[in-house]
């Protein structure tokens, strides 16, 4: 069974990146998400282990310690991680993985691994974005305010990225990554199994 892909996501907060993935997900049965740890309390309507793991910062700390972490990064005054472990079991089974970490995350992951695939999805403006987190109403002003910097902070780092996806049709969005995992999984699946006469 062939090792599968590690896709790294990232994206300011409120450009919809739940929305699309979720859809993408709809469409590709052969994804797992990687279930990010984090330290800040489950908003209204999330599960623990399925939207994150939610820990504390003690058994968070102690994680880092232990060199169990792929990476992490504090972001508005909690941590947020990814479990090593977790994701190469999930790799090691034939599952493409998602891990939808911010920017400084995906920095650290694409140090460590060089097969991964890098993809931001961006706002259609900085405005229209801006719209959103001020809208959803889930957090208080000072938290949006702290989104509304990071975001700036993230969107000035898209060249790192392989892929950059706008999400201005959420659909649109969908079958942009849907082209990118069908193009890599080609590139992948035919340089390591042809088997005829390479020149």
């Amino acid at each position: 069974m062939n090792k599968g892909m590690l896709i790294v996501l990232s994206g300011p907060s409120g450009v919809g990146k739940g929305t699309v993935l979720e859809k993408v997900f709809e469409h590709d049965k052969n994804l797992a998400y990687s279930v990010s740890c984090t330290t800040r309390p489950p908003r209204s309507g999330e599960k623990d282990g399925v939207h994150y793991s939610f820990i504390s910062k003690e058994k968070f700390l102690e994680n880092i310690q232990n060199g169990r972490m792929l990476e992490y990064t504090v972001y508005c005054d909690n941590y947020y991680g990814t479990d090593a472990e977790y994701v190469d079991s999930l790799r090691k089974k034939g599952f493409d993985v998602v891990l939808e970490i911010e920017t400084n995350g995906a920095m650290n992951v694409l140090k460590k691994c060089s097969d991964a695939v890098s993809v931001f999805i961006a706002p259609p403006t900085f405005e229209h974005l801006q719209k959103r987190l001020t809208e959803r109403g889930t957090e208080t002003s000072d938290v949006i305010n702290k989104r509304i910097l990071k975001a700036k902070d993230e969107l000035s780092r898209i060249d790192i990225y392989e892929y950059l996806v706008i999400n201005d049709v959420v659909d649109n969005a969908v079958q942009d990554i849907l082209a990118i995992l069908r193009a890599e999984r080609i590139k992948k699946y035919n340089k390591t199994n042809y088997r005829g006469v390479l020149i």
